[in-house]
């Protein structure tokens, strides 16, 4: 791997890192999983308490934080824990 792979590698696991903890904090989780599936470049993410909040509320959580980040899935799927 070269050193600007290397780079954008760390970066990218700093902002799913990053991701997952905003999503931990905004949706008052206490744990939380991912898994990335590189062939469908998807990302799920599992929230504990997530069950609690309608599917309006999660989207209009969730979405402005989906905004901010650069983070290049075509997909990004939220599921309880």
């Amino acid at each position: 791997m070269s050193n600007t792979e290397e780079l954008d590698h760390q970066s990218f696991e700093e902002d799913l890192q990053f991701l997952i903890k905003t999503l931990k904090e905004s949706f008052e989780s206490t744990d939380a999983q991912f898994y990335v599936d590189e062939h469908n470049d998807t990302l799920y993410v599992k929230l504990e308490g997530l069950d609690e909040y309608p599917e309006e509320e999660i989207e209009e959580i969730a979405s402005p934080i989906f905004e901010v980040l650069d983070l290049d899935f075509d997909e990004i799927i939220l599921l309880p824990l």
